[in-house]
């Protein structure tokens, strides 16, 4: 598998066209203003992510914002002309929390800006409270918090051990509802009393269950996602009675989709019900008083990214997106049909142009049915050069988002698949634990699988096949180079994990506490551990490797790179770097998405 030096033509024209489709902007995370006039909404027009607005009805978007450092979330004030901005200083998940008015003035921050991490939740109803999810006190969990905006000052809302957030106030802000997870697969709802902190338990189960994004509903009673019981997530329904949680009751449900949203309406009275269809979004309306459900508008693109009502619930915000679509913003009503309201820059780049994937099915090793998008470049020629890239999470699913990197591989004639393999979400619950610890080998296993059918159905040639993936993707580049040395000519890991017991050592105390359920515990597990680590198996690789990290991760910290680096150059294996050193899980960054795009393809186009 020899390496192609490229001329300095090709290199030329490489660049040109992976430059064009890498800095193709987004624009996501909408929340109205609370007269509805305007939206905010986060976007890279300026090279880093920042909040913009842009009135409502359409028109020129002004920006708010001009910090060195990323925006990751925003939300205005529901009754205020403030916006809740969080800021990642580095590109890393130390986030801090600033409140700004719409023109750019007022900043404050209500954070302490060190090192412990923060998250916006929501506003209180009367826009006097922010609640955030902190770990100042805890480094191994996320707390709840409420912040009186005007003083700045902090109250406990819930501080007991787990990553927690808050879903929903009531209206009086005398209850908040939360979600607590201690282990990843599990969460748990519970009520919270906000003055005393006393919690009630809504959802006790046995086993591994998920309630997630609870809200007060206009009948009095708790509305919830959750897959408790079921194979899929769906609408459940908890009364209070006399203080006390009822059951579960679900109210809708589809045994051929997840649902992964319920935004439910300032009122209490209408959600929008946001289904995932293998990969594709789906949208229904439910009324909280009848059930009824109704169709929503026809997607304008495969996804739904965010989405937000106006306070007066006449209209609805919706980050959309697709295979061939930037992220951008469209407003529609309850009966009406979306209307694009920001358009992502993409000079040079005509979307008509861009290819959409064809979802597939195969068998791994044991007959499990896998799934994965293939995508082909335009006047392909089987077999050819083909890139497997595997999703992070590992409890992420590969979806047919807006991906600038398979684009540019695809404008350079090489293919794509990208496959769901076990412990992948969106298709039940039984399928996303089938890699938990001990699992892991069969998650692994699956990596031969998605090589068999690529190369069986004629699309990849055998001897020009690549790797690549982002965070436990970036694992997954490392366990095929390792277990399944003789496969691939070429291989990009990015901000991936080598070591399980390094990972454990230096990544964050909150995220060790909840990844012992997926990975394993590294005081009980060691040996599993050390098992599963691509490092103990290094000596068998002799795949050509590029690394991509960031210098400020947090979450999978640079020492993961370092060891991959540092291995295959003492054993002369063909390997380069290069570390961000403004950026930490991923890149955000215009530029340095730009770059770790041109190196990526740059590096497949040469090896394969």
């Amino acid at each position: 598998m020899a390496t192609r030096t490229l001329t300095r033509h090709d290199d030329a024209a490489l660049v040109e066209r992976v430059e064009r489709l890498a800095q193709i902007g987004f624009c996501s995370t909408p929340s109205f203003s609370p007269d509805g006039s305007r939206v905010a909404f986060i976007s890279d027009l300026s090279g880093t992510p920042q909040v913009w607005t842009a009135p409502s009805e359409g028109g020129w978007p002004d920006r708010v914002t001009s910090f060195p450092d990323q925006v990751t979330n925003a939300r205005w004030s529901p009754t205020e002309d403030l916006i809740a901005v969080e800021v990642a200083p580095g590109g890393g998940l130390n986030q801090q929390v600033y409140v700004v008015r719409p023109d750019g003035t007022g900043l404050r921050r209500l954070t302490p800006g060190g090192d412990e991490n923060n998250r916006i939740n929501r506003w209180s109803r009367d826009g006097k409270t922010l609640y955030v999810s902190s770990s100042r006190d805890d480094a191994a969990a996320f707390h709840c918090f409420g912040i009186d905006v005007a003083s700045g000052a902090w109250r406990v809302v819930s501080a007991t051990p787990g990553v927690a957030t808050v879903f929903d106030v009531s209206g009086d802000g005398r209850s908040a509802l939360i979600v607590r997870s201690i282990a990843r697969g599990n969460a748990d709802a519970y009520l919270v009393d906000v003055a005393t902190g006393r919690e009630t338990h809504l959802t006790p189960h046995e086993g591994q269950a998920q309630y997630f994004g609870p809200r007060f509903g206009a009948d009095g009673a708790i509305w919830v996602i959750s897959d408790d019981g079921r194979e899929h997530s769906a609408v459940g329904r908890i009364e209070l009675q006399g203080g006390r949680p009822g059951t579960i009751e679900f109210i809708a449900t589809r045994d051929d989709a997840e649902l992964e949203g319920m935004p439910i309406d300032e009122s209490g009275t209408r959600a929008l019900l946001v289904w995932n269809r293998a990969g594709r979004s789906e949208l229904e309306f439910l009324d909280i008083a009848t059930r009824r459900r109704t169709p929503g508008p026809r997607p304008p693109a495969e996804i739904v990214a965010g989405v937000a009502w106006s306070r007066d619930g006449k209209r609805i915000a919706a980050a959309w997106t697709g295979s061939s679509v930037p992220v951008d913003i469209w407003t529609f009503g309850t009966d009406g049909a979306p209307r694009q309201l920001t358009r992502s820059a993409h000079a040079g780049v005509d979307l008509r142009d861009l290819v959409a994937p064809r979802l597939v099915t195969f068998r791994a090793h044991d007959g499990l049915e896998l799934s994965g998008w293939l995508y082909e470049p335009r006047d392909f020629v089987r077999p050819g050069p083909t890139v497997l890239s595997f999703h992070g999470g590992p409890e992420g699913q590969e979806r047919p988002l807006f991906n600038r990197t398979y684009q540019a591989l695809l404008a350079n004639g090489i293919a794509v698949f990208a496959p769901n393999v076990r412990g992948s979400a969106g298709f039940g619950k039984t399928f996303v634990h089938l890699d938990d610890r001990e699992k892991r080998v069969d998650g692994v296993r699956d990596i031969q699988a998605c090589i068999d059918h690529v190369v069986s159905t004629g699309v990849a040639d055998r001897e020009r096949i690549g790797i690549t993936g982002g965070s436990y993707g970036g694992y997954m580049t490392m366990a095929g180079i390792t277990e399944f040395p003789d496969a691939f000519a070429a291989a990009v890991c990015v901000c991936g994990i080598i070591n399980f017991l390094t990972f454990f050592k230096h990544t964050q105390r909150w995220m060790a506490a909840v990844s012992k359920s997926e990975y394993g515990d590294p005081d009980t597990q060691r040996e599993l551990l050390e098992r599963l680590s691509p490092i103990n198996k290094i000596d068998r690789a002799k795949t050509p490797l590029l690394v991509l990290h960031g210098a400020n991760d947090t979450n999978v910290p640079l020492v993961e790179a370092e060891q991959m680096v540092d291995e295959l150059r003492r054993r002369d294996v063909e390997v380069e770097s290069v570390i961000f050193p403004d950026e930490g899980h991923g890149f955000t960054k215009t530029a340095n998405r730009t770059r770790a795009a041109i190196e990526t393809v740059r590096w497949f186009a040469s090896h394969l």
